[in-house]
């Protein structure tokens, strides 16, 4: 019987769907001791997670490749240096499978973050980490290249009237703007789904800044690096403008500015982890 918790097999069921097959009938050797026969991928994964004991041990097996973890934790919202080694990984992922989820319910609507929290004391910054963390795991999902299924992604999550502001600079600057629900989730889907972009958001203090307003607009604004496979391609900082749906008692969102640099015009930057460049004061402008 499976050692593993449910959210463990959850876990190791999107790092198992990104391993190759071969991988996966030696792993499933190694596990059963090659004494369970197995024919294809499905049986390989099952008998996998029914013999697992420790969720640890089955991380550190040698093919379960590091770069396979890396692409999973950035599958999931979380932030990683792109030289990170495989036991800083491991370490992270049991601590991600670990830790009490966030106060983030979807509706059956699929809508983003309830207003759970939405009381005396509400907090702006753990509105926008728990955003965060929902917002590139489904955009995220989206690539195919994670061979993970992709979640719910559409115009439900934002305003009717959601302008996007998508600024580039990589081999040349470009600007393009983008007004209407269904208009900007193309857009953005195109960016994970058909460029096959990874976008890995720095959760921490350094990365993300949430603020409040009399209005109800709750401006978040996080920074983080951008992949695609194994490469670091660049970084961004994106500021979304949340606005509480009372019809669903969720939050939407009413724009986004999007700011993309590529690796060639950082010089020198350190892209590990980087920081927002947008301040507080700078925040605040946009609540009035």
């Amino acid at each position: 019987m499976s050692g593993l918790s449910e959210t463990e097999r959850v876990g190791f069921t999107k790092i198992l769907e990104l391993m190759t097959k071969g991988d996966l009938l030696s792993l499933s050797d190694t596990v059963t001791n090659k004494m369970i026969a197995v024919e294809n991928v499905t049986e390989a994964r099952k008998t996998i997670l029914s013999f697992t004991k420790n969720a640890e041990e089955l991380l550190r097996r040698k093919k379960v490749q590091r770069d396979i973890i890396f692409k999973y934790l950035a599958g999931e919202g979380v932030r990683m240096s792109p030289s990170s080694e495989k036991h800083q990984l491991v370490k992270r992922t049991l601590e991600l499978w670990s830790s009490v989820k966030c106060g983030v319910d979807e509706s059956p609507r699929g809508d983003m973050v309830k207003t759970t929290d939405m009381k005396v004391g509400f907090d702006p910054l753990v509105l926008g980490q728990q955003f965060c963390q929902w917002f590139f795991q489904i955009w995220n999902s989206q690539n195919p290249s994670l061979g993970q299924q992709p979640q719910d992604w559409g115009p439900q999550h934002f305003w009717p009237n959601v302008k996007l502001h998508l600024f580039s600079r990589v081999s040349s600057e470009h600007m393009e703007e983008f007004l209407g629900a269904e208009l900007v989730s193309l857009r953005l889907l195109a960016l994970t789904k058909e460029e096959h972009l990874l976008f890995s958001p720095n959760l921490d203090s350094d990365g993300l800044k949430a603020l409040t307003s009399p209005h109800g607009l709750v401006p978040v604004a996080v920074a983080g690096t951008i992949h695609r496979d194994a490469a670091c391609l660049g970084i961004f900082e994106q500021i979304f403008g949340l606005i509480r749906s009372p019809e669903y008692n969720s939050w939407k969102i009413k724009f986004i500015k999007l700011k993309i640099r590529g690796q060639d015009t950082l010089g020198g930057i350190e892209v590990a982890a980087p920081d927002l460049s947008n301040n507080s004061s700078e925040l605040q402008l946009l609540c009035s």
